[in-house]
């Protein structure tokens, strides 16, 4: 490495450091200057690779002679086409199939392996799956073994490269053998010609310029490369002792991009840590805490603790915390009681002929925070005049129609989003229930277990969305606040609530029912004070954008600098 290509980094290595693909990008810049021959000082003394070529044609012919290798087919010329950039004197360009013998191992289905292969003797199989990107170690004790005298398995030596070359992780896992195995058909092993350093070549998979060599030979749905094709791959070859100094100085460079690694999450996780527990501080659950104190903390450390997403995500979830706690505003004395808003809710329900709930109010000791004694704590039902109840998902059609059904993305995020819609072919009468009105809160039923039971409101026109089976639609009665009741859905305590009594949570679709919603404790304040508090968290949920795209401002312009600093290496 030049000293001009030093002084560019270590002038901004607080930047590569601070950047959130900062350390990334140092181990891709590593490779490619490493691939461009820029990582250590050239030594004129060394043989060129052409003198390596010509011996290790000679080792290929012996080796052949011996019935240890079969013959290897020619390969085309490198022409200049082929060289992606200009390499060092001394270097060459080469296909991956002049310097090794590469070939790939056997399939073995499952019922082979637990009858056949499972805690027996021999050579350890290893598979994709044992294989990593790179830096880590085979995983050699996955209890699969192949017994010696099974000869229709080929076996990889120790110091074999192996690489993916078929699936999703083709061209992406790849690792060095340290003993001999047996492996997995979609793997490819390279045993190298001429002494020619194995790591060297595991270095030259993770360049960048061989992942665009690669990606450009694979075909095929599922995306892989024939070996016919890979050992046509062109890659840069630099003499053997310079393959050596690269491979050193490579492990020097990455050993200290790990070392970064462990510090900034170490960072990451104290910062985390600092804000959660000024948090719990700051909610006083336990009454044990100084939310006074917290708050001073918070404003005193606010620049440092909200510099990562996670934190202000974090400050979300307190922010409707407090509301539901009656921590967010004041409590006025010429608000209008409570007692006088439950009895115009009745009234309500009683016109529009609704049964009135069994045991309105709950006893707020069974909560795990406390509210204002001014507040009662209603079950969900209670304060409903229509629902909860499920929609209904029938097919999507490819051209538009009439009507527009939502898909879960549409309220995931707990805010309502119509572009994750689709258009569906059945005739919705104008008068029917599955049509959304404006108010009208979607809950999630069946979803993963962390998103089962969001909230979401829909403000909008009637007949223009129907809401599909895995969401409930209810509508609170119009003597509340509605935004008030749906941040309160959605205040960790009452997630928590849900999640806690969905059913198959052992799966990938936990779903909680109609009863379980409806039982769902919601602490109602009177509605002065419920507008208050809807006011109060929308200007600081307005703060949380503001801040997190002050984080996404920062962040895209530490990456712009850092790019700007490797475009000149």
């Amino acid at each position: 490495m030049n000293k001009h290509t030093i002084a560019l980094l270590e002038q901004h290595f607080d930047t590569a450091f601070s950047a959130p693909d900062g350390i990334k990008k140092l181990r891709e810049l590593i490779l490619t200057l490493a691939m461009q021959g820029k990582l250590v000082p050239h030594d004129p003394n060394d043989p060129p690779v052409s003198q390596l070529l010509k011996e290790i044609e000679a080792e290929k012919k012996r080796l052949v002679k011996e019935s240890k290798i079969k013959a290897p087919k020619p390969l085309p010329e490198i022409t200049t086409s082929d060289e992606p950039y200009a390499l060092p004197q001394g270097w060459q360009w080469v296909r991956l199939g002049t310097i090794g013998n590469i070939f790939n191992g056997n399939s073995i289905n499952a019922s082979e392996k637990e009858s056949k292969y499972t805690g027996v003797k021999g050579l350890p199989y290893v598979a994709t799956k044992d294989v990593g990107y790179g830096f880590e170690p085979l995983d050699y004790e996955n209890g699969i073994c192949i017994p010696l005298d099974e000869t229709k398995f080929r076996i990889a030596h120790k110091d074999a490269v192996l690489i993916c070359a078929e699936g999703g992780s083709a061209g992406k896992k790849c690792g060095l053998t340290d003993r001999d195995i047996c492996f997995g058909n979609k793997l490819f092993a390279n045993e190298l010609y001429g002494q020619i350093s194995s790591k060297f070549i595991l270095y030259v998979y993770l360049s960048s310029v061989f992942r665009a060599s690669f990606t450009i030979a694979m075909t095929g749905i599922i995306g892989g490369v024939s070996i016919a094709k890979f050992v046509e791959i062109p890659i840069p070859l630099p003499p053997l002792e310079e393959q050596l100094r690269i491979v050193d100085k490579i492990d020097q460079l990455m050993e200290r991009c790990d070392a970064l690694e462990v510090l900034r999450n170490a960072r990451e996780r104290k910062r985390l840590a600092v804000h959660a527990a000024a948090l719990t501080q700051l909610l006083d659950i336990t009454s044990n805490g100084n939310s006074d104190d917290a708050c001073a903390f918070i404003t005193r450390h606010f620049e440092d603790i909200y510099s990562v997403k996670e934190n202000v995500a974090e400050l979300r979830k307190a922010i409707l915390n407090l509301a539901i706690m009656g921590k967010l505003t004041e409590r006025r004395k010429d608000d209008r009681p409570v007692k006088e808003l439950l009895e115009k809710i009745k009234s309500e329900r009683s016109r529009l002929l609704i049964r009135r709930a069994t045991n309105d109010q709950i006893d707020p000791k069974k909560l795990t925070y406390s509210i204002p004694d001014s507040w009662v704590l209603l079950p969900l039902n209670a304060i409903l005049i229509f629902g909860p109840t499920n929609g209904y998902s029938p097919k999507a059609v490819d051209y538009e129609t009439k009507v527009k059904s939502l898909t879960l993305s549409a309220t995931t995020s707990g805010v309502f989003k119509g572009e994750h819609s689709k258009f569906i072919a059945d005739d919705i009468p104008a008068s029917s229930d599955l049509w959304l009105e404006d108010g009208d809160i979607l809950v999630q039923r069946g979803n993963s277990i962390e998103y089962v039971g969001v909230p979401a409101i829909y403000k909008g026109g009637r007949n223009i969305y129907i809401y599909p089976d895995l969401m409930m639609k209810l509508r609170v009665s119009r003597e509340l606040d509605n935004d008030y009741v749906c941040f309160a859905m959605s205040a960790a305590p009452s997630r928590d609530f849900l999640r806690e009594r969905a059913s198959g949570t052992s799966g990938t679709m936990p779903k909680i029912n109609q009863k379980i919603l409806m039982s769902l404790p919601i602490p109602v304040p009177p509605l002065e004070e419920q507008r208050r508090i809807v006011e109060k968290i929308n200007k600081l949920m307005k703060q949380c954008n503001q801040l997190e795209m002050q984080i996404e401002v920062a962040n895209r312009k530490r990456s712009e600098l850092l790019n700007a600093v490797m475009a000149q290496v």
